[in-house]
């Protein structure tokens, strides 16, 4: 959105606003401070090294509309993943055909509840209480729910589009912040 309908209304429940980090040899990048991940009630055990923004430029956390899968650092990944495993009671399943690392086979009846666990990315300042289906993509004609996040294999992490769907999210340049709040963007 552009102009006037680019800022954040009084429509929106919660504002959250947290500042970029500048990366002098990434200026293009929107960088942030990710300080942790919570999975469920549990506030996981990630060292913050694991998003830190490194002095040669390296590393750090880059919040990317053009990305679609957020894809996190080998250790802040393995937490996660292993956070989904022990909370998810379903079977794990191969879904690497989906371009996915951890899938879940869902239950056959369609109204079986399927309970996940809640997911939250702490910012400096600001809570991403992500909705259900901004990390869990479900297919039902294949029978499938996985974890729309992968290992990024680098020092880097990456907060991609599929996370920040129905937030509205507003780059404020002129104030090196980015704000967020939760929106229907269909009715928008």
């Amino acid at each position: 959105m552009l102009g006037s309908a680019a800022g954040l209304n009084g429509n929106a429940t919660t504002v959250w606003s947290t500042p970029f980090v500048l990366n002098p040899s990434q200026p293009t990048f929107y960088y942030l401070s990710l300080d942790g991940i919570t999975v469920g009630t549990t506030r996981l055990p990630i060292p913050k090294s694991a998003f830190a923004l490194q002095q040669n430029g390296t590393g750090g956390v880059i919040i990317d509309s053009g990305t679609s899968i957020t894809q996190l650092t080998t250790v802040a990944y393995k937490h996660v993943r292993s956070a989904f495993l022990s909370q998810v009671k379903l079977p794990v399943a191969n879904g690497t055909a989906e371009g996915f690392d951890l899938c879940f086979s869902l239950p056959s009846s369609l109204s079986a509840k399927v309970d996940v666990p809640k997911l939250i990315f702490h910012f400096e300042g600001a809570d991403m209480d992500l909705p259900r289906d901004n990390y869990m993509f479900q297919d039902s004609t294949v029978g499938l729910m996985c974890l729309a996040m992968l290992d990024s294999g680098s020092e880097s992490s990456i907060i991609g589009n599929f996370q920040q769907q129905n937030m509205h999210v507003v780059y404020d340049l002129d104030n090196q912040k980015l704000s967020f709040a939760p929106a229907r963007c269909d009715h928008l």
